[in-house]
């Protein structure tokens, strides 16, 4: 199922290129129906969005909000054991990025200067969550709680209604239990819209963060400079760095894991044993008939389903930096020696028993990653996703008398003699 490419400079080349064109090709046509889209719910507000909802949900709803009966009626309808699951993640979510806290700082300097760099909550942040058949309550988790952690003062969330104009249980259940402060019924390029312009219902938030169809891909893009936007993420990957000791079985399962995604998710095994990656190929047929999306996962693996045989751990690495993968697992012993070798990945599995979804749902670290490569420049969505930074400074007369002609100096070679001037009038 995976095809075995051999290492050399050409098949690199290749690898990126086919990994970098996965991304779904937007159509010029798409772009102008989603203008046109977020142009109506800025012109016509709540209207607007009762109008899309529809029209593409095929569903009227009278109220955008969702009331706390909705919620109580959520919780009824969700297994005790969901619950007690959902409140320990949340728990090592919390925990994990409550140690991603940074503080501003001060200098002081002589003759009464002092400067400085402050860290502040963003005021007002959106959460987008899919619903239907693509409904990720741990995407709730992992959206809203470091928000949360950083101290935002208002999280809003849109998730679009169900066929009885209700929300999925399950997200309506999370988003209670991380504390989101508000829901509303939209979804799509509209819901967008609504967060980014506000409505009569919906309050215009600050920054927009969370998954969804190319339609939700394609709006964060236009409103991006109107309100700030987390990442345009791509299909999902990941690459297993596995030596001769790992067990077939669970790279195997591991490659699924993505595959099931997406017919364009890529999975790619690096492995300095070609036994290991004949063992592999068997498993993933022995394995891939017991699960239930076994027709994407086939399609997935092959397409961008690739094996790669290397000679030693650091020249395994080397392809993993280069690929950039959003998640890389380390199948090795002692994982934490090569750790320092990794320069790009979006999060990294350490060792034979941590498989990439326990990142996704329980482990504690975030699973909104960079994808398509951009982790060689772009971060998980963390605490520093839901801050910015302000900078401050005082001089006190003493220092600007001192320092004032430097000042106009520098001003005057700029050709910029009104900046000058603002100098040049307390020194007189």
């Amino acid at each position: 199922m995976l095809k075995l490419m051999e290492l050399n400079d050409e098949n690199k080349k290749i690898l990126i290129k086919e990994l970098n064109e996965r991304a779904e090709e937007v159509q010029g046509e798409l772009v102008v129906n989603v203008t046109n889209i977020l142009s109506e719910v800025r012109k016509d507000g709540d209207k607007a969005l009762l109008n899309f909802t529809k029209e593409f949900d095929k569903v009227e709803i009278e109220n955008l909000e969702v009331t706390d009966k909705e919620i109580e009626e959520c919780f009824n309808k969700v297994e005790e054991k969901f619950i007690k699951a959902l409140e320990e993640a949340k728990k090592n979510i919390e925990e994990y990025h409550e140690k991603q806290k940074t503080k501003g700082f001060l200098i002081t300097k002589e003759k009464g200067v002092y400067l400085g760099q402050r860290v502040i909550p963003i005021e007002r942040v959106g959460v987008y969550v899919p619903g239907g058949t693509a409904a990720y309550p741990s995407s709730v988790l992992m959206n809203v709680i470091p928000a949360k952690v950083a101290g935002v003062d208002e999280i809003i969330m849109v998730t679009p209604p169900d066929k009885q104009g209700g929300i999925n249980p399950y997200i309506g259940v999370a988003a209670k239990i991380v504390g989101v402060d508000k829901i509303y019924k939209v979804g799509g390029a509209q819901a967008i819209g609504a967060l980014a312009y506000g409505t009569e219902t919906i309050q215009k938030v600050d920054k927009i963060v969370g998954p969804g169809n190319i339609f939700v891909a394609i709006a964060k893009k236009l409103v991006f400079g109107t309100v700030d936007i987390d990442m345009i993420a791509g299909p999902s990957e990941i690459l297993i760095v596995a030596d001769e000791k790992s067990n077939p079985r669970f790279v195997a399962a591991d490659l699924m894991s993505q595959a099931e995604h997406d017919k364009l998710a890529s999975s790619i095994l690096v492995t300095t044993s070609k036994k290991l990656y004949e063992e592999v190929e068997k498993e993933l047929e022995l394995q891939v008939k017991e699960l239930e999306r076994e027709e994407i996962i086939r399609t997935s693996l092959k397409n961008f389903g690739r094996a790669i045989i290397c000679n030693d751990i650091k020249e395994c690495i080397d392809i993993s930096n280069l690929v950039a993968p959003e998640h890389l697992e380390l199948m090795v012993d002692n994982p934490m020696e090569y750790l320092g070798q990794v320069r790009n990945a979006g999060s990294v599995f350490l060792g034979r028993y941590c498989p990439e979804p326990i990142g996704d749902y329980f482990g504690g670290t975030n699973h909104v990653l960079p994808t398509n490569g951009t982790a060689r420049f772009f971060s998980a969505l963390s605490l520093d996703s839901f801050i910015k930074k302000s900078s401050f400074l005082y001089y006190s007369e003493e220092a600007i008398l001192e320092n004032g002609e430097k000042i106009i100096t520098l001003a005057n070679k700029e050709g910029l003699t009104a900046h000058a001037n603002s100098v040049k009038v307390r020194l007189s």
